[in-house]
């Protein structure tokens, strides 16, 4: 082993392994490592190894003169190919080399046994036997090629190209009826549909068309398959024989009318029958295919269906085919998301305007069985009118009142009304009785909705249903249930006092208010107290209806309730004695009373002034406001108006600015009016009093907690 080095090599051209060897500097070590003053590229660095590298040692080209040195070369190749394969029995591509290499040296013999040790080792490589094939028919061995391959296809059945490689060899040497005895025994294997369409057209080659007829036979039954049947079927076309294309055709819808490619199917016949003329046919099959197969795979065949219809049929059968198509669009809208209720109204309203009772019917069921994932209001909005338009179809459309009274019940029980309700879907059962002249039913219906889920819609239709009945008593007891359900319901107090009002019951309406007012909570108490006042107004009362206003003063001392009530006094003529004659009969004002209204009008103004000047001086805006109402009421009063009154008491207007406040601090400016009134340039330390103001109003409410 240690001389090793020093022997030479048949493979290096007898030269030494020391001679063959790169010979390389030994690397330097860097003791300066500071960059150094001229720097140079990678690229450079590349560039000077590559000029500096050696030229590469290759041994010299060998030239065989006599027969001796050839089989010493014979002698010393075998050896090294035998040493490798004793090494890498595995490596079927030294097999390869090995038997190629003995096939250049015309030793035929030796190269089959290379072949066949190889086969031994791995028979199952398919690429073995193709280049051990195409050896033997590349020298033109027929007969040993013949063997090879049938033993190939013996042993390896599944290999398609062994097959093909074996036909083909023999209808090249022209063996035509060999080659057919090869497909024979392929098709005893049940090949792929590829198989069995070169072996027809092998057949179609030499025009048998009888046997191409016999192996299609054969062919559908082993892949029953909608693209066998088609191509079939184009055969016997191709051929011109219409009858026989009809009847494989009808053949295949037999057996694969519920395949899951049936559609392709029936689109082929279709346009068979259409190509024959045939344009009845073609539409009992389209019509026929629509019903029957599933609608989300039905999609190209909506669309041939269209075509086919646009170029032979009437204006009955377009529309009818137009209808398909998005009645097509629609289930596949409804089967990706049952939940989107939009596309159900859409799917819908296409079924009610083409008129089939029963097919809009089954769209509705299948359409109010999708409930609503979750027992909440925002998800149930749109889902309730479902079951409204299905109530109305059945109303208004079908003239079937015993289903309509049905999906109104159905729908009713299936709200969840112990967490929300529709008092829509109540009122529209209700309507519905009472259009069928059911009066008792429609009750029943509206006590349910107010027993199980009170809403202001069903109070208020209820009771405007017995109001036009006539029905007082029942009225009352309405409106005594809405106030013990919501007893803060101004409206529902205002129209209850109405009612009694115009029943003529005063002192009953007088006594509604009272309770209403009395309420420690209301939504809306302005309205309820405007109610009153006008109600004791429109009754005359004028003393009841000062009394009225200084409750309310004593509640709010809102600017608004002090204008209102200053312009009832100078609107109140009189008193309540004196109105008490007949409605009919003038009365005549006098100039007193007049000026005694006036003077009620200063005087409910000066209060206010007093309170807003006094109690709320912060409150100049309104005050302002205030002095406005007084001047043009002044105005308005003519010659017994005094407008001097006010002019002096009239604020200046100023524009000012102050910083606004923000979370981060100042940000910036804005200007703003500011009212300075008379008294402010008199009383230059009213800044004081307003502090002194503040300061004792805060120690009052610090000493009511």
């Amino acid at each position: 082993m240690g001389n090793s080095g020093k022997e030479a090599d048949a493979s290096l051209g007898y030269l030494t392994r020391k001679d063959t060897e790169v010979k390389l500097p030994r690397p330097t070590r860097v003791k300066n490592k500071t960059p150094a003053p001229i720097q140079i590229t990678a690229e450079q660095i590349l560039r000077e190894a590559r000029e500096r590298q050696e030229a590469e040692i290759r041994p010299p080209k060998q030239k065989i003169t006599d027969t001796g040195e050839l089989a010493d070369y014979r002698l010393r190749k075998r050896k090294e190919y035998e040493d490798l394969i004793r090494r890498v029995r595995w490596n079927i591509s030294v097999w390869v080399k090995y038997a190629q290499w003995e096939e250049s040296q015309k030793d035929f013999s030796r190269a089959r046994s290379v072949w066949e040790r190889a086969l031994e080792v791995d028979y199952r490589n398919h690429t073995l036997w193709l280049k051990y094939a195409d050896f033997e028919m590349k020298n033109k061995f027929v007969n040993h090629a013949r063997n090879v391959w049938d033993r190939a296809v013996s042993l390896l059945p599944r290999v398609d190209q062994l097959w093909y490689k074996y036909i083909h060899m023999e209808e090249m040497l022209g063996n035509v009826a060999g080659a057919r005895q090869i497909f024979e025994r392929w098709m005893n294997w049940m090949p792929d549909q590829q198989g069995w369409l070169s072996f027809i057209k092998f057949e179609l080659r030499y025009n048998e068309i009888e046997r191409a007829r016999g192996i299609y036979e054969r062919f559908v039954e082993c892949h029953p398959k909608v693209t066998a049947w088609i191509r079939f079927a184009k055969f016997e076309m191709k051929n011109g024989d219409i009858v026989r294309a009809g009847n494989v055709y009808e053949r295949a819808v037999e057996k694969l009318a519920e395949d899951e490619e049936a559609e392709n199917l029936f689109v082929a016949f279709a346009e068979f029958e259409e190509r024959c003329k045939e344009t009845e046919r073609a539409r009992c099959i389209y019509k026929f295919a629509l019903d029957h197969i599933p609608k989300g795979s039905a999609e190209d065949l909506y669309r041939k269906f269209v075509a086919f219809e646009k170029q032979y049929g009437d204006k009955e059968g377009i529309e009818d085919a137009i209808v398909s198509k998005r009645r097509f669009q629609y289930e596949d809208e409804v089967r990706k998301n049952p939940l989107n209720y939009d596309a159900w109204f859409d799917y819908v309203r296409l079924e009610e305007s083409v008129g089939d009772k029963n097919r809009v019917r089954e769209v509705y069921e299948r359409a109010i069985a999708n409930e609503p994932p979750a027992p909440e209001k925002r998800y149930w909005q749109r889902y309730i009118y479902l079951w409204i338009n299905y109530a109305l179809y059945e109303e208004l459309d079908a003239e079937d009142a015993e289903r309509t009274r049905a999906v109104y019940r159905l729908c009713l029980q299936q709200i969840p009304h112990d967490k929300f309700s529709f008092a829509k879907i109540w009122l529209l059962a209700a309507q519905f009785e009472i259009r069928h002249l059911n009066l008792k039913g429609a009750r029943q219906i509206l006590g349910n909705a107010i027993g199980k889920a009170p809403k202001d819609k069903i109070f208020k239709k209820y009771i405007e249903i017995e109001l036009q009945l006539g029905n007082m008593d029942r009225c009352r007891k309405l409106y005594e249930k809405y106030l013990e359900w919501s007893p803060q319901n101004c409206y529902a107090w205002s129209k209850f006092a109405e009612l009694e009002r115009s029943l003529g019951e005063t002192e009953r309406a007088r006594a509604i208010f009272e309770l209403a007012i009395a309420q420690p909570a209301l939504d809306m108490p302005e309205l309820l107290w405007k109610a009153y006042v006008d109600f004791e107004i429109s009754e005359k009362q004028i003393d009841r209806t000062r009394q009225l206003y200084e409750r309310l003063l004593d509640r709010t001392k809102h600017l608004k309730v002090w204008i209102s009530y200053a312009k009832f006094e100078a609107s109140a003529m009189g008193n309540d004695d004196d109105n008490d004659d007949d409605d009919s009969e003038e009365v005549t004002i006098s100039e007193d009373q007049k000026k005694l209204c006036i003077q009620n009008a200063r005087s409910v103004f000066e209060k206010a002034l007093n309170y807003f000047r006094t109690s709320a001086p912060e409150l100049k805006e309104e005050r302002a406001m205030l002095l406005e109402e007084w001047l043009n009421m002044e105005s308005n009063f003519g010659e017994l108006g005094n407008v001097a009154l006010v002019q002096p008491k009239l604020p200046k207007k100023l524009k000012r600015r102050r910083p606004i406040n923000s979370e981060d601090g100042l940000s910036g400016m804005e200007d703003y009016v500011d009212y300075v009134f008379p008294e402010e340039n008199n009383a230059p330390n009213l800044k004081i009093l307003e502090a002194a103001y503040k300061w004792k109003k805060q120690r009052l409410s610090s000493s009511d907690e």
